[in-house]
């Protein structure tokens, strides 16, 4: 088939792509760009339709799969109602923090931290600070599985030491 042919029988058969269209997206205007983003994505890829298998199910599965990604694409970012300026003004408020609670529960974490036995503090303080498990066995040469339960029994210490 060539691509003139092909050209030809995606235009005059693609009418019940329309009202598909407009059941995705209920908006007459997305619809529209749908509608011919499935048709440019059709005629792009007119080398995948084999001659003989069915049509409609070809071009409503392009259409479902643009719909899907378009929808999946649309989530990952937030939509506002304000205005760029608005944004802005926003912005340059002077913002202030109250550090006095984070100070606290700090104080009572270190506190509760420096009541762990010596080989479990050593251990978790390491990991605390970034160190990887091998590391800290390699460090402290211990077995992988000994830092691995050491970190593991501190931190179930603290968690019950400390309140939420």
């Amino acid at each position: 088939m060539t691509a003139t042919d092909f050209n030809e029988i995606i235009s005059t058969k693609s009418d019940f792509l329309k009202p598909y269209a407009i059941s995705l997206t209920n908006n007459y205007e997305d619809a529209k760009d749908l509608y011919q983003e499935t048709m440019v994505r059709a005629l792009i890829n007119r080398e995948k339709y084999q001659l003989g298998t069915n049509l409609k199910a070809w071009l409503y599965t392009i259409m479902r799969n643009i719909f899907i990604n378009n929808y999946r694409r649309s989530k990952k970012f937030v939509k506002t109602e304000q205005s760029s300026e608005e944004l802005y003004n926003y912005s340059l408020k002077a913002t202030t923090y109250n550090d006095g609670i984070s100070n606290i529960r700090v104080a009572e974490i270190k506190k509760v931290m420096n009541e762990l036995p010596q080989a479990l503090r050593t251990s978790f303080e390491l990991h605390f600070t970034g160190y990887k498990y091998q590391e800290i066995a390699e460090m402290l040469e211990e077995p992988l599985g000994t830092v691995k339960s050491r970190i593991h029994f501190a931190r179930k210490m603290m968690a019950a030491r400390v309140e939420p």
